[in-house]
């Protein structure tokens, strides 16, 4: 049998934000190199975890010390002799994020890409885990338990299941014969059973996606109420997410929960048992790129939003307000017109996590335009095969013939869609993700409906619904064309826009407008309040300095999206929304 890792994971002192970690390493080399992860797979940057690493010792097996020095920002070289080390360290841990570890006097939450230092050499070993808890806290995580141990089968599957540590009293339900649990952080839920019960459906009905079975023996989803925040991470058997605690008190809060965790559980088979060929094997120690995060990410998010539909939790008409406030979104970023969706995907280590004022500009996310994508490519192939086959099947293709982890090649989405389609889509990825050319949004004909733009109507106006207005009745509102932030400072200034034209910054901070005082919401809406051509003077501070800068505002852009039923729509067109959302066609939205 072949000897393990071993790790003790405590947290004495919890105040301090310090778990305290013991790692043995069974004998090997001469020099053992202990080797941080500078990222944590599900979220493509960098992150330099070494970074909160302190007080690193080493002792042989006769607890005799070991020379131990640090080589490089995640490395310590131990001369150790070919004899077994036991390394000592604590890491700082106090960023409560899906990505990151926090530890506090309520609980003890650690990543373990941000906690475990491995060797190479040890990688495909098995790895256990001790976790030292304190009075009345127990550990949670989706690993298999020996004895007091945690087993992951090596490094890999260790690092892709995260602990939760606290005086927690899970929920729990089963879900296609599969135990779940759901521990909870931060508040209580305002309706377990009914969570419980909404979980058990999205689960279901991702399975019988899939053919009815889990890739797993059990689940567990460790949820984190905060003020603010909102994001998720998935791996293996388990998926963190981040909520706010008053948003579960809202219809449309609780909406939102499903889909996020919806998103997450989907990531059991497209991207941690389906990945990008280009991520095997993971490579700790720096970016792995791949252009096809657009197909994992994007039609993640594409499943999201309408496998809650499919649990019978979202109505079809709710469902195509959300796509339309997706449509919005990407209609509203110039970037679209500068980034393509495939480097979107690869240049994700610097961009997409990195975003600062001209992200708009120049960047898209490929969870957004990858959400709009996999839309089209879903009703694309749809139109072709007669509604015979759609993204459905892209997804099961992919999980029968890559599930076994050995990765997708990079042209390997695109060549078993045009496979299932029986024709040649490479029109329509070299239009979707391969240029920055508009998308063929006709391709919503093909369900009875069509795409239609307004000007946004409000500062919250996030698209997705007709105009509440007649057109007719509409007056042209003026247009600026900044984003804002805090109390009056100018987040971004739009490409094209007229903001840009007549030399305004990202950064300077507003101060009146036309001679009086305005903070940046007040701008942006008493801009609109004025007609497009007429002349504003806005008074601002740049760098402490006081300038007053005129500009000439444009016409409001019609960048609200949102879909509606076609005037006369065949039976065949009726047959594909019915097909594609499971509703009769006249549960969308009439046109306005």
């Amino acid at each position: 049998m072949l000897e393990a890792v071993h790790y003790r994971v405590a947290m004495p002192r919890p105040h301090t934000h310090l778990f305290e970690v013991e790692a043995r390493f069974p004998s090997g080399p001469d020099v053992l190199e202990a080797l941080m992860p500078v990222w944590t797979p599900g979220s493509y940057l960098v992150r330099e975890f070494a970074r909160h690493v302190q007080d690193v010792s080493a002792q042989d097996a006769q607890g005799r010390p070991l020379p131990v020095s640090r080589v490089d920002k995640r490395t310590w070289r131990v001369q150790a002799g070919g004899q077994a080390v036991t390394l000592r360290y604590r890491v700082y841990a106090n960023e409560l994020t899906v990505r990151t570890s926090h530890l506090d006097g309520s609980h003890g939450y650690f990543n373990g890409a941000t906690v475990f230092l491995y060797t190479e050499a040890t990688r495909r070993l098995a790895h256990h885990v001790t976790v030292v808890a304190p009075e009345g806290w127990r550990a949670f995580c989706a690993l298999e338990q020996q004895d007091s141990a945690f087993v992951a089968d090596d490094f890999d599957a260790l690092i892709d299941s995260p602990f939760e540590v606290g005086p927690h009293t899970p929920l729990s339900f089963t879900a296609a014969g599969v135990p779940h649990e759901v521990v909870v952080w931060g508040d209580s839920v305002p309706d377990a059973e009914r969570l419980c019960a909404d979980l058990q459906r999205v689960c279901e009905t991702q399975a019988r996606m899939y053919g009815g079975a889990l890739p797993m023996k059990r689940y567990l989803f460790l949820v984190y109420l905060t003020d603010k925040g909102r994001g998720g991470l998935e791996h293996q058997a388990s998926t963190v997410l981040v909520f706010p605690r008053l948003g579960l008190g809202s219809h449309r809060g609780w909406e939102d929960f499903l889909t996020l965790a919806a998103h997450e559980y989907f990531h059991l088979w497209n991207i941690k048992r389906v990945k990008p060929r280009a991520l095997v094997p993971f490579d700790y120690a720096q970016e792995n790129y791949t252009t096809l995060l657009w197909a994992f990410e994007g039609a993640t998010a594409y499943y999201d939003n309408l496998l809650v539909r499919r649990a019978g939790l979202m109505s079809a008409a709710r469902y195509l307000q959300r796509l339309g406030e997706t449509l919005t979104a990407l209609q509203s970023t110039p970037g679209r017109k500068t980034q393509t969706l495939a480097e979107s995907s690869l240049v994700s280590w610097v961009k997409h996590y990195r975003p600062d004022e001209n992200s708009l500009n120049s960047a898209i996310s490929y969870y957004l335009k990858g959400e709009v994508v996999s839309a089209l490519l879903d009703l694309e192939l749809r139109r072709a095969t007669q509604d015979a086959r759609g993204l459905d099947d892209v997804m099961r293709g992919l999980w029968q013939r890559y599930g076994d982890g050995s990765g997708v090649p990079e042209a390997g989405v695109e060549a078993l869609a045009s496979e299932l389609a029986g024709t040649d889509l490479t029109p329509f990825f070299d239009r979707a993700v391969r240029s920055t050319e508009e998308l063929d949004y006709s391709l919503f004909s093909h369900v009875g409906l069509e795409l239609r733009l307004r000007p946004r109507e409000s500062a919250g106006d996030k698209g997705g619904s007709a105009p509440r207005v007649k057109a007719h009745e509409q007056k042209p509102k003026g247009w600026l064309g900044v984003t804002t932030k805090g109390q009056a400072t100018l987040a971004s200034v739009l490409e094209g826009s007229p903001a840009m034209e007549a030399g305004l910054y990202p950064e300077d901070e507003v101060v009146a407008l036309d001679g009086w005082r305005a903070d940046g919401a007040a701008l942006v809406a008493r801009c609109e309040d004025k007609r497009p051509g007429e002349t504003v003077r806005v008074t601002l501070y740049r760098r402490d300095r006081l300038l007053t800068v005129p500009v000439v505002l444009g016409q409001k852009p019609a960048e609200a999206a949102y879909l509606v039923r076609v005037d006369k729509p065949t039976d065949t067109q009726k047959a594909a929304f019915q097909a594609w959302l499971g509703a009769p066609w006249d549960e969308a939205p009439g046109p306005s």
